[in-house]
């Protein structure tokens, strides 16, 4: 189960307002700049991100169909401010893992509860 599309929309249209002042500065979020597929136009979509040894790892939160992911798949990367920082990513790869293991562990406690289990790793260039 991931989370409830009504939840996705009050987190597009409230929480992510909310959100993007900061979130390229906490540590666990992130901004992700990404063209659409079909439009061009660039987007900027803050997200819990979390660092791995060779780039990035996003939890699907309402899985792997939402436009975001799509448009970075197809492009074959993107970029991410995090920390203050800009990185060049590339080489999405979609993920199941029940076990959640690429994330820390009290993010891993959290998705449980929720029942995710897709992600979406990235590797900085």
């Amino acid at each position: 189960m991931v989370l409830p599309k009504n939840v996705a929309r009050f987190n597009r249209v409230v929480t992510n307002r909310v959100t993007k002042p900061f979130a390229d500065k906490l540590p666990g979020f992130g901004i992700l700049l990404h063209r659409g597929r079909k439009s061009g136009r660039e987007f900027r979509t803050p997200l819990n991100i979390f660092r791995t040894d060779d780039g990035f790892v996003v939890a699907l939160t309402y899985g792997p169909d939402t436009d975001w992911v799509r448009n970075v798949l197809a492009a074959g990367g993107a970029e991410v401010i995090t920390r203050g920082r800009k990185y060049r990513v590339r080489d999405p790869e979609l993920v199941h893992d029940e076990a959640r293991r690429p994330m820390p562990p009290g993010v891993r406690q959290f998705l449980g509860l929720v029942g995710v289990t897709d992600f979406l790793m990235l590797k900085r260039e």
